[in-house]
């Protein structure tokens, strides 16, 4: 077997979550939260657009966790973000923490706004 070390070069992983709050590169962030290669800041949902237009040309794809469950996301936010140029994929927030984690480790201009579980 082989194993490589992974490095996430300016971004930080996701290391864990739970009832209310992200870990997110050895530090503990209760809330909601937006992480990309510029930092971890808080998110306050999606009435807060304005924190995620502002990625556009820092990253390709936001992932946006919306807590325990697959839930949708106001239509006219999926639309301002595309609209950017930015690509949307929406998920539960554990499986947005993992997949944001693997493309993180391969290099990827990603973001991640997340609601806890």
């Amino acid at each position: 077997m082989r194993l490589n070390e992974i490095t996430y070069n300016n971004a930080v992983p996701i290391d864990g979550y739970g009832p209310g709050f992200f870990r997110i590169g050895g530090e503990v962030h209760e809330g909601t939260v937006l992480t990309s290669p510029q930092g971890t800041t808080v998110w306050n949902g999606y009435s807060d657009e304005a924190a995620l237009l502002a990625l556009a040309d820092h990253i390709d794809v936001l992932f946006i966790g919306t807590g325990a469950e697959l839930a949708h996301i106001p239509a006219d936010l999926r639309t301002k973000l595309e609209s950017a140029g930015i690509g949307v994929e929406i998920m539960g927030s554990p499986a947005a923490c993992r997949t944001y984690n693997v493309l993180l480790s391969e290099g990827r201009r990603v973001a991640l706004a997340l609601i806890p579980v």
